[in-house]
């Protein structure tokens, strides 16, 4: 287990749960994106995030303000040597603090691993793939 997380794929096959839309879309974001931030990577690495479906508002009762979309997540099977998610946290807590900074700035406290990650120093926290975040994890852990 990785930071008490099951690693072999958990106890279900997937998930289908409603969200608020716009939640929907930050878990589901692409690389690169405005809605793309930690919950987006930390969603990503743990599973396989789509959103199905849109929901109108006119399909409930009372109808609410918001428009809903309905997520399913597919757990992924972490590797043995997965960082801990509280590493997974911190790493990107520290990058999306000063989204709109450079990571040298940012995440200056990993910036010995940057190149073994393959971290430009001069991107952005939402141009930083989920797996350059999880090796910066494993690297600083």
């Amino acid at each position: 287990m990785a930071g008490g997380l099951r690693t072999d794929g958990g106890a279900y096959g997937f998930l289908a749960l409603m969200f608020q839309k716009e939640v929907a879309q930050r878990i589901c974001a692409q690389l690169s994106t405005k809605a793309y931030g930690r919950l987006s990577v930390i969603s990503q690495w743990l599973c396989e995030a789509k959103v199905l479906v849109e929901l109108p508002p006119s399909v409930f009762t009372p109808p609410p303000k918001v428009r809903s979309a309905v997520v399913r997540l597919v757990p992924r099977s972490l590797p043995a040597d997965a960082p801990d998610f509280a590493a997974v946290e911190r790493v990107t807590a520290a990058a999306f603090q000063g989204r709109r900074k450079m990571v040298r700035s940012s995440l200056c406290d990993y910036m010995q691993h940057f190149e073994e990650a393959g971290v430009d120093p001069q991107a952005r926290a939402e141009n930083l793939s989920v797996a350059q975040y999880v090796r910066l994890a494993q690297l600083s852990g």
